[in-house]
């Protein structure tokens, strides 16, 4: 019997300490069913506690990547996150132009876990001018929302207005994570997204906050889990609520998992099939 898996495409740099970028695109997608295609845009040299060097591709083997999966196995989604240079992130762009049927999940990778900056301030422009008009989702953290709309989104009137924002670059939808917000037992992840009249809508997930310093790859995570379930035909909002089950899942399954001396990373692996806590 031949069993037929949905291709995913992720585009994204590798992380050699394999616990976030293409290694966690990768290991979600395959958690979750998936078929993974994946485009290298830059080599980084990282683990748990820090990225100390960045080789990026060439925009032209990256363009040449994307050519190569489009031809053959077309994906039903697709996963961006560090786009490497400015040529890369135009590259991406051009080369996806032609599918724009394929829901595309945005993730605006700036910064890496341990806190050391990933893209530049050229790339970030391009993107918004070439990128965000193709997403179907947005998925910034706090301090990437702020670095993309030049403001605070501490409160909830920044935060509509944030979101707002985003919306007006282009994109479906946005997805403000809520990882970096205040402490306690819960966070909250936003779903923004205009209705048929320009209305502003949001829908809020709650889930517990779980304590674990493994939080590494996280955003890569969650992006590719959309991504994925986006790629199986679900609606938006039950991908984003799926999406987010996962990552609490791996996050839960991967506390007591010691790798590396920082920030470690989720457990990928974990069965699905067992998930313990419900979405609301």
């Amino acid at each position: 019997m031949t069993r037929h898996y949905v291709p995913v495409l992720t585009i994204a740099g590798s992380d050699s300490s394999g616990g976030a970028g293409i290694e966690a695109d990768i290991k979600t997608i395959s958690a979750l069913g998936g078929y993974a295609e994946a485009v290298i845009t830059a080599v980084t040299a990282q683990n748990t506690i820090g990225v100390t060097a960045i080789s990026a591709v060439p925009a032209e083997v990256v363009g040449a990547q994307i050519d190569a999966v489009m031809a053959d196995i077309m994906p039903q989604s697709v996963k961006i996150g560090m786009t490497g240079t400015p040529e890369s992130t135009v590259a991406i762009a051009t080369h996806l132009r032609a599918f724009e049927a394929v829901p595309v999940v945005l993730d605006p990778v700036m910064v890496s876990t341990s806190g050391s900056r990933l893209t530049d301030d050229e790339a970030v422009s391009l993107m918004v001018e070439h990128l965000v008009p193709m997403a179907t989702l947005l998925t910034p953290n706090v301090p990437e929302a702020e670095r993309l709309v030049g403001h605070g989104v501490e409160t909830e009137p920044e935060r509509t207005e944030a979101a707002r924002k985003m919306l007006l670059m282009g994109c479906r939808a946005v997805l403000l994570k809520g990882g970096h917000g205040p402490e306690g037992d819960t966070m909250t992840d936003r779903l923004y997204w205009f209705d048929d009249r320009g209305a502003l809508c949001q829908r809020s997930f709650d889930h517990p906050r779980v304590a674990t310093s493994n939080t590494h790859g996280t955003g890569c995570t969650l992006s590719s889990a959309i991504a994925t379930h986006l790629a199986m035909g679900l609606p938006l909002v039950e991908a984003v609520e799926k999406g987010i089950h996962y990552l609490c899942q791996a996050l839960i399954a991967g506390a007591d998992i010691h790798v590396g001396k920082g920030h470690g990373p989720v457990n990928h692996l974990f069965n699905p099939m067992q998930m313990t806590i419900k979405p609301d």
